[in-house]
């Protein structure tokens, strides 16, 4: 398989994010979350995502995949974009950490929170790309694949 289309179709598509420094990108148990949310409680943090786009050179184009193909060649574009999304937090209350902590929503969310769910109540101001606080800048990812055709 062409390394274009690994998904039998269009190019691949990267993406990631990280918090400003905060704790751990995905909390592993109750106290680091804890932690984080402390650690945000009142306070701005940066959230940067990117997200990257390859695409097949020209020579590559049209090649057959599989094991009697030729070589795929290198991309001839690989565009990239990066999202900063600045979060205040209001501040918490140690019973409201508390009940998110119990909800379990926190699990396997960067920086401890899900900003599309019950942590919503906890933001004061957002500046930037909402998608990318959740995960995935649309705009950005969408204009890349506009972009590519």
């Amino acid at each position: 398989m062409a390394w274009w289309a690994p998904w039998g179709g269009g190019p691949p598509l990267g993406a990631g994010a990280g918090g400003g420094g905060v704790g751990p990108a995905r909390p592993p148990a109750p106290a680091p979350p804890r932690r984080c949310l402390g650690l945000l409680s009142g306070r701005r943090h940066r959230v940067i995502g990117a997200v990257a786009l390859a695409t097949p050179g020209p020579a590559a184009s049209g090649r057959a995949a599989g094991p009697a193909a030729e070589p795929a060649a290198e991309p001839a574009r690989i565009a990239v974009r990066v999202v900063q999304s600045t979060v205040t937090f209001k501040r918490l209350h140690p019973d409201e950490i508390d009940r998110y902590i119990e909800s379990g929503e926190w699990r396997d969310k960067a920086g401890g929170y899900a900003i599309q769910g019950r942590a919503a109540i906890f933001v004061r101001r957002l500046s930037g790309s909402y998608s990318n606080v959740v995960g995935l800048p649309l705009f950005e990812t969408w204009s890349l694949l506009e972009g590519a055709g």
